[in-house]
């Protein structure tokens, strides 16, 4: 059998040929570009690509319930972008909580975490003493010493000081919300 090639080689040297021409192949309704021959390098004074990078304003990302998504930031810019990026009629829900927040206590100390605005006073050794969240079908604002405050928001956690107050559309008591935020932020806050 010396000189004759054995089944499995030729087989392999069949795939092998296969491959080339399914790489060689074009697509229907595209075209081929014809591959140089001859590695060229680029001349000296050929135009360098610009270092600066284009600033993004597309929308930031919703996330789960629509949710902004807007990187973590202290001040009033990251604030309102996230109330910016808030859907529908929440925004206008995010607009309110802010204004009031802003009205009730002077000097308000604004950040954005965990993709939610916080809330504090202005020493900030006292920490943070509201923030608020969007879901699908509501905005949750969470008192992290709820149980302090009178009468209690409804909403309960796992956690005994913390409340919740869930704003559904049109559902946004503003007096007793502004009385809230007065309330919590003369007391201790939460510190993250």
């Amino acid at each position: 059998m010396a000189g004759k090639p054995s089944k499995k080689s030729a087989k392999t040297a069949r795939n092998a040929a296969s491959k080339r021409g399914a790489a060689n192949r074009i697509k229907p309704g595209k075209t081929a570009a014809k591959p140089s021959r001859t590695a060229t390098k680029p001349s000296k004074s050929a135009a360098k690509p610009s270092k600066t990078v284009a600033k993004k304003t597309s929308k930031p990302k919703l996330l789960s319930g629509g949710n902004p998504q807007i990187a973590k930031g202290y001040g009033d810019e990251p604030v309102q972008a996230y109330i910016a990026a808030m859907p529908g009629w929440k925004q206008d829900v995010g607009r309110r909580l802010d204004a009031i927040i802003e009205g009730a206590v002077p000097n308000v100390r604004k950040a954005v975490k965990w993709n939610s605005p916080f809330y504090g006073v202005e020493d900030e050794s006292r920490g943070w003493f509201a923030s608020f969240h969007v879901f699908t079908n509501y905005v949750k604002v969470t008192f992290f010493r709820g149980s302090s405050l009178r009468p209690q928001p409804a909403g309960k956690s796992k956690y005994e000081q913390v409340r919740y107050l869930d704003i559904h559309e049109g559902g946004l008591d503003e007096a007793q919300f502004a009385a809230w935020v007065k309330q919590a932020s003369e007391l201790p806050g939460e510190r993250m």
